[in-house]
């Protein structure tokens, strides 16, 4: 059996037969103009190690006269070319010398030339050694999977991410150049966790993308427009879930664009909003994460950040862990005061407020215990946070603890985070004072000014 520490010499021969001037058979023109470049190599070693290359091969067989085989590559990159011509002969890439686009350039090229070693392996690199890296060109990386049914492990891959986080190809700076497929792709997902609103939203700002020399206000558009627009989101329309919208959503964000809608469809959603016992001809089922958690206040969206945070990650990173968040208590108008008799003793739990009036979020991190003994509780992860506006998680203030020894205060009444950073208040039987002060003084930062009335609030367990 040969150890292979004897290996490197046999990669290392094989390069000096692919550098020496003397004993090839082939020539391989790599390029257009005017970036063309000549390589030498040697037709055994080409047919034994590319498939697509083998093909090309076999209709070009060698000439008794002496005449060099020369075959032409000119959809490929020279610089790529090299380095792959290079890994044929010597079974050697160091990924570590290139960034993303470069490693996605390699990959197409070695998925062309049929190296099937080559190709999972480098899907395989991508998802585990460049997560990191993959962030900053998700949108690519989703694109190139979807093109080509050969990188099914990075199409799986970036499904799971975009199910969970979708804002990542949303919120990109390229969005507007995917493709419709794409589009349609990802708009098809029952697991999307984005409220049906923004994805319509979504669909329309990519649909104008498309056709700039539309207005950004519908109300100026002629019957031309509106049919631009329709004739652009044909195959995307079909896909929106425009039954799962509330009445107001429906009113605001798609009524202004009615016209870019079939009639049929028109007609049935209008029934649909504006009459209660009207049951629509073709109702699309809900997305599976309106049902993910039991909250009146936040959607599933915002675990998914609030479980970023608990594990320190920021808001464009991936998310390592989805905690499950399991409702413990929900205090309203008629439910107040029992707390700490159901929430004490509970580590690992969040608080989410809503404000009354108001379309505000606030809320907070405790990793240890309640407990009903009007002293403070020291923890270095803690944390409190607040969404402007509940429809916009992107719109928020993170706030950890810098005192430690004040992290947490367990009062007699509701939950307490800092000293007056995050403190609910209320008199026993006195329904008029409900409510939260905020004032910074053991965190970060403030989350809003000073005290506001509370509607409800709720406690989740973290699993």
């Amino acid at each position: 059996m040969v150890d292979n520490k004897l290996l490197p010499k046999l990669s290392q021969n094989f390069l000096e037969i692919l550098e020496d001037e003397e004993y090839y058979d082939i020539t391989i023109e790599v390029g257009n103009d005017p970036n063309v470049k000549i390589f030498r190599a040697h037709m055994v070693i080409l047919n034994y190690r590319s498939s697509y290359l083998r093909r090309i091969l076999s209709t070009n067989k060698k000439k008794n006269d002496g005449t060099l085989t020369c075959i032409k590559l000119p959809n490929i990159s020279p610089e790529i070319f090299h380095i792959i011509l290079r890994y044929i002969y010597s079974g050697k890439l160091f990924f570590e010398e290139y960034d993303i686009p470069y490693i996605i350039k390699i990959l197409t090229t070695a998925n062309e030339l049929g190296l099937q070693e080559l190709t999972p392996f480098i899907e395989t690199l991508l998802i585990e050694s460049q997560k990191d890296s993959i962030d900053q060109y998700f949108d690519l990386i989703y694109q190139l999977s979807f093109e080509n049914n050969s990188f099914l492990e990075l199409q799986k891959y970036c499904n799971d991410i975009i199910s969970k986080e979708p804002n990542k190809i949303f919120n990109s700076p390229r969005f507007s150049s995917i493709s419709e497929k794409l589009l349609v792709t990802i708009i098809q997902n029952d697991n999307l966790q984005m409220n049906e609103v923004q994805v319509w939203k979504h669909v329309v700002d990519w649909g104008l993308a498309q056709n700039p020399e539309l207005s950004s206000d519908p109300k100026n558009w002629s019957k031309e427009d509106f049919n631009t627009l329709k004739n652009t989101l044909q195959q995307c329309i079909p896909f929106i879930r425009f039954h799962n919208l509330t009445s107001k959503e429906f009113s605001d964000s798609v009524l202004p664009y009615r016209k870019i809608l079939s009639k049929e469809l028109y007609e049935n959603l209008l029934n649909d909003f504006l009459d209660n016992n009207y049951k629509p001809v073709k109702k699309s089922k809900p997305r599976i994460i309106e049902k993910r958690i039991d909250s009146k206040i936040i959607t599933f969206q915002h675990t998914v950040l609030i479980s970023k945070w608990i594990d320190r990650l920021e808001f464009t990173d991936n998310i390592k862990n989805l905690y499950e968040f399991k409702l413990l208590y929900r205090c309203g108008l008629n439910v107040r005061g029992r707390f700490h008799e159901i929430c004490d003793n509970q580590p690992g739990t969040v608080i989410i407020v809503k404000l009354k009036g108001s379309n505000e979020i606030l809320g907070g991190y405790n990793p240890i215990e309640w407990k009903n003994i009007s002293k403070y509780s020291p923890t270095k992860d803690s944390f409190i946070f607040s969404f402007k506006n509940k429809d916009n998680i992107e719109n928020h203030i993170l706030s950890r603890i810098n005192e430690e020894e004040k992290a947490i205060y367990n009062g007699n009444n509701g939950p307490s985070f800092g000293d007056t950073d995050l403190r609910i208040f209320y008199s026993e039987g006195n329904l008029n004072n409900f409510g939260i002060k905020c004032i910074k003084k053991s965190y970060e930062k403030p989350i809003i000014v000073e005290m506001h009335d509370i509607e409800e609030y709720e406690v989740f367990k973290i699993m």
